[in-house]
Order: structure tokens, then sequence, then C-alpha cells
């Protein structure tokens, strides 16, 4: 985390029911005079003891919002979810229509609610918009020189032509998850693309344009990516100029129960 945290506890509102002793994931609570004691502040700043305690005594400082309250958990349809991650399919064809900044900050939040390792939040995101042009530019120049590798070493890189629009295919906008850590990239991204989906956008996931990010200098330096910063996936974004008019098969699940 980029930021110091301190756990709070108000021992006028704690009345020592110790569910948040039983949910500290790293032992760090203690039920001492009936109250709540956090034993240090070197801990995962999860947040699971102030999001479960019944009488708002703990609290985490040095964020910008407070906790939203949680009358009743929301709960997704398991049919509609399902069927929506069924008929993804990935999109190359975009319409000349712009993404506006509310949608693309709801996608972001998906992101930045997305559970990260050891609670690290340690996922970052940079939003090519109007300038994206530049490094699309930059990407393909780069990707050019070395195609007669990718020739050689990836299937189907023959048939593949390099025009000018190659990484982002005329969509308006496109994300770069940064992060050391792939997993909690991973797995915000792919939050990230389920929110895009709920406002009828079509995602591609340019493994190749990230690829290039990482190992072209020029492309790093544009970007002003610093040493370290590595992109996990970079999510084009766009509403679909095409249609799908069903899923596709997929092979059985390889499954073992033990």
């Amino acid at each position: 985390m980029k930021y110091q945290h301190i756990i709070e506890v108000n021992k006028d509102l704690c009345i020592g029911c110790g569910l948040c002793k039983n949910d500290c994931p790293v032992n760090n609570i203690v039920i001492e005079n009936k109250k709540s004691v956090i034993k240090n502040q070197d801990c995962l700043m999860c947040g699971h003891c102030a999001a479960i305690c019944p009488v708002s005594a703990i609290t985490l400082t040095g964020f910008d919002e407070p906790p939203i309250e949680l009358t009743e958990k929301p709960n997704l349809d398991s049919d509609e979810l399902l069927m929506a991650i069924k008929s993804r399919r990935t999109i190359r064809n975009f319409k000349d229509k712009e993404v506006s900044p509310e949608i693309v900050n709801q996608i972001i939040e998906a992101g930045r609610y997305t559970p990260s390792a050891k609670n690290s939040q340690d996922v970052s995101y940079i939003v090519l918009d109007k300038e994206k042009a530049v490094y699309e530019e930059a990407a393909v120049k780069f990707f050019r020189k070395i195609k007669p590798v990718a020739n050689i070493a990836v299937k189907y890189s023959k048939e593949v032509s390099i025009d000018d629009n190659f990484f982002f295919k005329h969509a308006p906008i496109a994300i770069m998850v940064v992060t050391k850590d792939k997993i909690s990239g991973s797995l915000a991204a792919s939050n990230m693309a389920l929110m895009a989906e709920s406002y009828g956008l079509g995602v591609l996931f340019s493994g190749l344009f990230s690829d290039v990010a990482n190992n072209s200098l020029n492309l790093r330096k544009l970007l002003t990516l610093k040493h370290g910063d590595h992109v996990i996936t970079t999510l084009v974004i766009g509403y679909p100029n095409v249609k799908y008019r069903r899923t596709v098969q997929k092979e059985a699940a390889n499954v073992r129960y033990l």
C-alpha cells in the first residue's frame, strides 16, 4: 500500500463481541477488559475488522472516502452472470463512439475494489485516450521490427498484417493495468472487463501491446513507466461494431475431485 493507515478502536462504542478478533486473518486482535485491542499496526490493513463490527467501533484512517454501509448484500443473478461470461467475445471492430469519463471511472473502480495479494493494492491504471495514437504508433514501429522473429516463434504470425491501428483497432480508449503482481493485476482486469460489458462495451485484451510496453524503451519512456512497472494487460475498450449470434463451443473442463 502506498500510504500509512492506522486501525483505531473506539472504546466507548466497542461491545467486545469478538467478531473482529475471530475474523482477523492475521490474528492481530485480542479482547482485553471486554474491548477489542489491536496488537500492532503492521498488518494487512484488509479492513475485515471494520467491515464486520456491528457498532462501527473500528475505523481505518488515511482513506479518501468512508466505508459504504451495507443494509443487505447485493446478489448477482447466477444464470445471467454465467450467460454473460459464455457469450463474451473478444472485440476487434469498434464503433466510432466515445466512452464517457463516468463509465471509464466505473471500470477503474471495478479494478480498484478487486482483492489484491496481501492487500497490497499496488495495481495502477493508465488510460490512453485522446493521445493514444502516439503510443500506438510507437508500438507499431517496434512490433514491425520484431515481426520476422515473431513469424518464426508464433503460429499464424506470418498471416497477420500490421497496419497503423494494429493494437487499438480504432477503439476510443485503452486502459493499461500496471503492477508487479501478475495475479492481482489479472484479477483486476477481469473484473474491469465485466464492468465494461455491463455498459454494453466490448473488450480486447491486448497482450501484444502490453508486451511491447514492457520491452520497448522508447514506448516506456513515452508512457513514463518507471523501473519495475510491469504492464499485466491492456484493455482496449469501445462499443462493438459487430454482433455475435451464438456462444462458442469450449472443450469440457478438466476437473479432478480429490
